[in-house]
């Protein structure tokens, strides 16, 4: 009953956004996975986010239907001979929701803004292949930020200079991070120019309305430099936590697409509604994280024993219905010129692996007399409760007692970010660009993403030396080291390559499958 009552309120509600627009107005409404914990462009990690962003704001670079680079906030780019210095020119009719011109200090002053460690930006860290950016991020240098790397030659011209040649870079300024804000707006409201009515944006769509688990209005930017070509004139992100109810509300045309499906569902689903379901491979991995720091999960043996014991072949097949991939690397495979670390248990038969789980927790003192005890926590899904009861069955036999703790998915990762207290948690990472550091970076000793505090000197010395090698063999070569380091430490339990779930409706034209699941909503048509 009591998700049929919250499918009725949310109907009535989403019904009151659709028809509070002119009936010419071509509406999207769109099933987004989850609130947003921030519009900020600089305090966003989520795939649920950068959905949002995409629309609200464009950066240097962009993606296209297919997820290929095309020109953004600048129109044109040259490149160095050495590879390190980049040079962007930014498009005339390029102005921002207000009126004003977007300008290269507008990036001088977002990318600085990244970096200041008074923001606390997770995604920081990306912009370290930048000069100085690592030195303006670490409080304790003091750093100026007038020493960065990226310098506005004019209004119309920026000028980046990295360390080292850096093959994904133009990849990388396409992720919601490196966004410019608009300084003036700032100043103006602080910590509440996210807001609607406040928001100054340059993307194609504007903030008119955010109702915290209802939906978040966007209406179509007249001052955006083609405009003419974007067809629909409002999209609404609807939260969509409850994928079976998100899938009653599609079937009810109250919803245009949805961007996951309960995977329980899945044959019936598909016999149903056949090409409207969209499924295919993309670059991401579900894995659990340990919280290193804390005993017992400080040992790495224990946390091996934890994921010999997990059966990723039955995840794949029976939970998530060959929907994913069984994954015993950190980096999905897929991307070229990289060959991933894999877990040296890989091809082991399952018996054989639990047979040395149980001998790895009998020799740490674990059996019937004194059981592992082990808090797994979840963000609220159908497809990551199924998983969590599955792994927490696999887990039974061998003596360890695990309790499940589900909370939203704002609380689940506001605790990842911050570092709270935890025993093992399920994540989940989507490539920022298609390179191994975006997945590998998110072991290296401070890192905004580090949910597990891990840290190791080695392992950081590793991936520095990647980032300064400009030989792609040998800089993929240092990366797999790095990665065969994490395979031994064990910090993440890589459980899944990712597939998307999508459901689109027929209506929509332009939402085209790619490896990095983009789809922004500029390049979408709507009929009927």
């Amino acid at each position: 009953m009591k998700s049929v009552f919250r499918v009725l309120v949310a109907s009535i509600a989403l019904l009151f956004v659709t028809l509070g627009s002119a009936s010419a107005e071509v509406v999207y409404n769109r099933g987004n996975s989850a609130d947003p914990e921030s519009l900020d462009p600089h305090k966003t990690s989520t795939v649920y986010e950068g959905h949002i962003l995409r629309d609200l704001f464009e950066g240097l670079v962009m993606q296209d239907p297919k997820a290929e680079l095309i020109p953004g906030a600048a129109e044109s780019w040259t490149v160095s001979d050495d590879g390190k210095v980049y040079t962007f020119k930014l498009r005339g009719d390029g102005v921002w929701s207000n009126g004003d011109p977007v300008t290269a200090q507008d990036f001088v002053f977002s990318f600085q803004r990244l970096l200041d460690p008074a923001t606390a930006a997770e995604y920081a860290g990306m912009l370290y292949p930048i000069k100085g950016a690592k030195e303006i991020n670490d409080a304790a240098t003091k750093a100026s930020p007038d020493t960065l790397g990226v310098k506005a030659i004019d209004d119309k011209t920026l000028e980046v200079t990295l360390n080292a040649p850096t093959p994904y870079f133009l990849e990388m300024l396409t992720h919601m991070a490196t966004y410019p804000v608009n300084k003036k707006n700032i100043e103006q409201f602080g910590a509440d120019f996210i807001k609607p009515g406040n928001l100054v944006s340059n993307g194609s769509y504007t903030l008119a309305e955010f109702v915290p688990n209802d939906h978040i209005k966007l209406i179509k930017n007249p001052k955006f430099f083609d405009a003419a070509n974007v067809q629909i004139d409002v999209v609404n992100y609807i939260p969509t936590e409850d994928r079976s109810a998100a899938l009653k509300r599609y079937e009810a045309g109250e919803l245009d697409s949805n961007d996951d499906l309960p995977t329980e569902q899945l044959e019936e689903i598909r016999a149903k509604f056949g090409d409207q379901v969209r499924i295919a491979p993309y670059l991401g991995t579900y894995y659990y994280t340990f919280k290193v720091d804390k005993k017992p999960w400080d040992d790495p043996k224990l946390r091996r024993a934890i994921s010999l014991a997990i059966d990723r072949d039955f995840l794949a097949e029976k939970v998530w219905k060959n929907s994913m991939i069984p994954a015993y690397s950190f980096v999905p495979p897929g991307i070229e010129g990289y060959e991933p670390s894999v877990a040296d248990y890989s091809e082991m038969p399952q018996i054989d692996r639990e047979d040395e789980a149980k001998k790895i927790l009998t020799e740490l003192g674990y059996g019937p007399d004194k059981p592992l005890k082990m808090e797994l926590r979840f963000n609220t899904s159908e497809n990551h409760q199924n998983t969590a009861v599955a792994v927490q069955d696999m887990l039974k036999p061998l003596g360890v007692e695990v309790s499940l703790v589900n909370t939203d998915t704002k609380s689940h990762y506001g605790l990842l970010e911050q570092h709270g207290d935890y025993d093992v948690a399920r994540a989940g990472w989507i490539a920022d660009y298609k390179d191994p550091e975006t997945f590998l970076r998110l072991l290296v000793t401070g890192d905004g993403s580090n949910y597990a505090l891990y840290s190791n000197p080695e392992y950081d010395a590793l991936m520095s030396k990647a980032a300064a090698e400009a030989d792609p063999a040998k800089r993929s070569k240092l990366l797999s080291e790095a990665e065969a380091i994490f395979v031994r430490d064990t910090p993440y339990i890589p459980l899944l390559f990712y597939s998307f779930h999508n459901i689109v409706s027929p209506k929509l034209q332009g939402f085209e499958n790619n490896v990095m699941d983009v789809h922004p909503t500029r390049f979408i048509k709507k009929t009927g």
